[in-house]
């Protein structure tokens, strides 16, 4: 066996292997070997690059192994990837995910925007409820398409470290969720953490701030179009709303780093 192509990216400090050409499918063991921080190359998951007749697909990995609906940090960062390997021309690409098909405006540089689609709500819209050690708040579960419970708090660090998942009581995450606390920063600015399932803490999660952004927007009695500034650890992205609720997930991406995997190394992976 060859060696195996990579590529390393980020979309504001959440971070993926690229895999261009792999051939068949990758077993959990794998995904958690390249995202290994101090074993393999390190990364909050992987992005496989599928190609199909009518265009590509994005295989998203979380960095345990598990499958997620959808990146919206790793759909930019998979755009940006084929924009600059003339993959697909800079401008508007239909990208294809588990949670559907996403239209991306991926420039020759600067930001890219993701048509995010419009959020929903599990159907039974109670609140679930998030505990962190001693304190306890009420959530707001919004699905955009990965499933997120948003809880807004006076200051982030309430969160604690984040090193262990928040318990989430409610039995409409079937799958795990996304957990972020967000603190309001003025008009129509919030910053957030978050604690992405399959992950741990991450410096961004692109749905979550779509999910954070939907959810600010209506602790009004009336939420009107706009554009939010989500600050999250690792930089600033923006999430526009228009007047049909349609999110538009706006923030950069950045190729670091390209080589190849030792097969050697690879072939020892259980």
């Amino acid at each position: 066996m060859g060696s195996i192509r990579f590529a390393k990216g980020h979309g504001t400090g959440n971070d993926f292997v690229i895999l261009p050409e792999v051939e068949g499918d990758l077993s959990e063991a794998q995904v958690r070997a390249l995202c290994d921080r101090r074993f393999g190359l390190g990364a909050d998951g992987v992005l496989i690059i599928v190609e199909r007749g009518d265009g590509y697909f994005m295989d998203y990995r979380n960095a345990d192994g598990s499958i997620a609906e959808m990146c919206g940090n790793g759909i930019r960062v998979f755009a940006r990837y084929l924009v600059d390997h003339d993959l697909a021309p800079a401008g508007a690409i239909t990208i294809q995910t588990r949670g559907g098909d996403y239209e991306v405006v991926c420039p020759e540089d600067g930001l890219i925007e993701v048509a995010m689609g419009t959020a929903t709500q599990p159907a039974a819209r109670a609140m679930s409820v998030v505990s962190v050690g001693d304190s306890t708040w009420n959530a707001t579960p919004v699905l955009v398409p990965n499933p997120h419970a948003v809880v807004f708090v006076d200051d982030l660090d309430e969160a604690g470290d984040l090193v262990e998942p928040p318990e989430v009581a409610a039995g409409m995450f079937p799958h795990g969720v996304n957990v972020e606390f967000v603190v309001d920063r003025g008009v129509d600015h919030i910053a957030m953490r978050v604690h992405e399932r399959g992950v741990g803490e991450t410096l961004s999660c692109g749905t979550g701030a779509c999910a954070a952004a939907w959810a600010a927007r209506r602790r009004t009695d009336d939420p009107t179009p706009g554009t939010a500034r989500v600050d999250v650890p690792g930089g600033t992205v923006w999430v526009r709303e228009d007047a049909e609720g349609a999110l538009t997930l706006i923030g950069p991406a950045s190729i670091v780093a390209e080589g190849s995997i030792d097969p050697g190394w690879w072939a020892e992976i259980e």
